[in-house]
């Protein structure tokens, strides 16, 4: 199976490292295929250097595209985490 979405970076910083982090660590157990489109740029999610060198910005969209036997709760979960701002949006009340 694979799906598509795209997400907004609502991270007042953009995806800096704390949420380049949680991603990582989100698909750590997942065995699906994750890769992250932006600019023309495709890098494999897992790898959190390759999420920084995307330099999103806030307010960017970016794609996500899932392959992979679990990619519909692996995607969910991703969803989850950029509406959340990766637990970031707690911080700032």
């Amino acid at each position: 199976m694979k799906l598509k979405k795209k997400v907004k970076v609502k991270n007042p910083l953009g995806l800096h490292t704390r949420p380049a982090a949680s991603i990582v660590k989100i698909l750590q157990p997942r065995k699906a295929s994750v890769f992250f489109i932006y600019k023309s740029e495709r890098v494999n999610a897992r790898s959190i250097m390759s999420v920084l060198m995307l330099a999103a910005q806030k307010n960017t969209s970016i794609e996500i595209e899932i392959e992979g036997e679990d990619a519909e709760e692996t995607m969910n979960l991703l969803v989850a985490a950029f509406e959340d701002e990766f637990g970031e949006k707690n911080d700032r009340k």
